[in-house]
């Protein structure tokens, strides 16, 4: 049996699918790099369902939020954060009342080999690897909770000078999938799928170590009329769409 709330999205998605089938539309999204897979996964479910066609443009939530402000069409923004979206709407760039958190993601230290982290991430102190790979932390929200992770730690300066800076989370991932870094601070979603981790091995970093990483969507301006747009957004809510995003590691 659905939860109120459940019982509630997943209507407030039926009405408008009925109101918005008759027409399919192309809907323009952009997504944080941390989101793209799930995201995908969701839209080609909601396109079999709708007909709409979800065109997904994914990158670090800061270089986003500048491309946005620069005028780029999209219609829904799914970020990485609460504040991007939040930044958004106090310089009238999207719906007032449209915002919404969509999930919590979870930060890992992850490598390509099996036998390299491990399950404490005490590799990090034992310092036997020559690069380590983050996110940028000025337009990554991911990068930003590995750099409080590495302060907590107290590892700040002493592994500074092994850092390696992807320009958002699926390149900083590319970095540890390549060899070009050992191991790397990555999201779950990139590393675990179906309730298990993928290949290689991971240490899932402690939630009190890293601010929450709460991720809110938001319509954005030139998505304001657009029916399919919002239908994507309540469908975002919809215990289909939860499912996906469990199985990917990301919390409610």
């Amino acid at each position: 049996m659905l939860k109120t709330g459940s019982r509630s999205a997943c209507l407030g998605w039926l009405v408008l699918l009925a109101s918005s089938s008759a027409c399919a539309d192309d809907i323009k999204v952009a997504v944080a790099a941390n989101f793209l897979a799930p995201l995908q996964q969701i839209s080609a479910q909601f396109s079999a369902e709708t007909g709409h066609q979800v065109l997904i443009s994914s990158g670090a939530t800061g270089q986003l939020f500048t491309q946005i402000k620069n005028g780029a069409p999209f219609a829904i923004f799914i970020s990485a954060d609460q504040k991007t979206p939040a930044k958004l709407l106090a310089e009238k760039l999207a719906v007032p009342g449209s915002a919404f958190t969509y999930a919590r993601g979870q930060l890992v230290l992850w490598s390509a080999d099996a036998k390299r982290v491990d399950a404490a991430g005490e590799v990090l102190r034992q310092g036997q690897f020559k690069h380590l790979a983050i996110a940028n932390p000025k337009t990554a929200p991911y990068g930003q909770a590995a750099t409080e992770v590495l302060a907590k730690l107290g590892l700040n300066t002493k592994l500074a000078g092994q850092l390696v800076q992807g320009d958002n989370i699926s390149q900083t991932k590319q970095f540890v999938d390549s060899g070009s870094a050992e191991l790397g601070f990555v999201a779950l979603s990139q590393v675990y799928k179906d309730g298990k981790p993928g290949q290689g091995s991971v240490w899932m970093v402690p939630l009190e170590d890293y601010a929450p990483l709460y991720q809110d969507a938001v319509l954005l301006n030139s998505g304001a009329d657009d029916a399919a747009a919002k239908a994507l957004l309540a469908y975002l809510k919809s215990p289909a769409a939860k499912a996906i995003m469990h199985q990917y590691g990301y919390l409610d």
